[in-house]
């Protein structure tokens, strides 16, 4: 007998396992999916409900760990499939089913591609987004590309090293930045995303937490309204994305309090779990205001709300948001917490951010929202390499 010990912090080792052994793609992908261990935590149960998982744990031989109103449950994706189905959960546990589906269909096949504005951009490679900024406070490039010329000549040269996506910002949301008014704002950033429309650079996306601005950006041809609010700061917002007719796509963003409150409030017991659970209430805006599924996209909000320590355990836990459903953007561009740990001035951390970019890959994000294309993208190339073999 020989024994082969298979890496496990992917479903991939399994697959390629199973495909050298003359498995077809699908059933070998779905398998290997299949007897990944997954780790899910349920919280507001009744006391009923956590007896009846004790026994079907004991039973099913998974672990359990259970406290006053919650449950932590480890078993491979095929022991937890039963209870996601209505004819199969054990009595006591039929609460359980309707979320764990969703959960476990999401696991098995994620969200193949966002839908924009009448096209959909595949996510079965790395997505770069590229920040274009006209403003003249913003923490990394303030006033490099105020004027539209200056913005059209960045947006080509992000475009040349790869961006598929263009977020246009007109409103810096540093810690302490001052508000700006909307018809600045959409003087500053409507101009640059007609241009770039005009020349087919793009798909645009506007960066904004006002529906005014949204509705003059989208009238401009933007295809995706980005909020680093999460539909929270302007409650019209969702309502404009929703109406608008060619189906505008939005990324919903975390963040707690605003850009002058925000550091107060980085307080978590378990951040990647309350994170998730508040963009999964901002997605829910979301579609309360007319956006589709399929046009949501989440993102934690690196450096919003949140210290150095906590943006890293998000990092490491990313796969909690992809639990969601929705692909997952992240912006770890030059942000504070890359300084905390490289000690690199904001000018000099591209290379941490690429770094952080592939962490995240691996972890399940699939778009990125960068300054500097480049190095971003040899770094997601070589992350990609790792995971496109089916």
């Amino acid at each position: 007998m020989r024994l082969t010990a298979l890496a496990a912090h992917t479903p991939e080792a399994v697959r390629a396992a199973l495909a050298a052994r003359g498995w077809d793609a699908q059933p070998a992908w779905f398998a290997a999916t299949g007897v990944e261990t997954l780790v899910v935590l349920l919280e507001d149960i009744t006391a009923p409900e956590r007896e009846a998982l004790v026994r079907w744990g004991a039973k099913a031989g998974t672990d359990v760990l259970t406290g006053e109103g919650w449950a932590l449950i480890g078993a491979a994706a095929s022991r937890l499939a039963p209870l996601a189905r209505p004819d199969r959960v054990p009595p006591g546990l039929e609460g359980l089913s309707p979320e764990l589906g969703r959960f476990l269909a999401a696991h098995a096949e994620p969200p193949a591609r966002w839908e924009i504005a009448g096209r959909a951009l595949a996510l079965d490679h790395p997505v770069i987004i590229g920040i274009v900024n006209v403003t003249p406070d913003s923490f990394s490039d303030g006033g490099r590309f105020a004027t539209v010329d200056r913005a059209i000549a960045q947006a080509e040269r992000l475009v040349a090293d790869g961006c598929e996506l263009l977020d246009v910002g007109g409103e810096s949301t540093r810690p302490g930045a001052a508000p700006v008014a909307i018809e600045e704002e959409i003087h500053r950033v409507a101009p640059v995303i007609e241009q770039l429309a005009r020349r087919g650079l793009g798909p645009v996306s506007v960066d904004t937490r006002k529906a005014a601005v949204a509705r003059a950006a989208i009238a401009a041809g933007a295809a995706v309204v980005n909020d680093v609010s999460g539909l929270g700061f302007d409650p019209e917002l969702a309502r404009v994305v929703g109406a608008a007719g060619v189906g505008v796509g939005v990324i919903v963003m975390h963040m707690r309090g605003t850009p002058d409150t925000m550091d107060s409030l980085a307080v978590y017991r378990h951040v990647a779990a309350e994170v998730a659970a508040e963009l999964d209430a901002a997605a829910a805006r979301a579609a309360a205001g007319g956006v589709t599924r399929e046009r949501i996209v989440v993102d934690p909000g690196f450096g919003f709300a949140k210290t150095p320590e906590q943006n890293f355990r998000l990092l490491d836990e990313l796969a909690t948001l992809v639990g969601l459903g929705y692909p997952v953007a992240v912006g770890p561009s030059r942000k504070r917490f890359l300084g905390t740990a490289t000690g690199r001035p904001v000018e000099d951390r591209d290379r941490a951010t690429a770094v952080a970019c592939a962490l995240a890959w691996e972890r399940g994000a699939r778009l990125f929202r960068i300054h500097d294309a480049a190095l971003a993208r040899e770094a997601l190339r070589v992350a990609a390499a790792t995971t496109n073999a089916r």
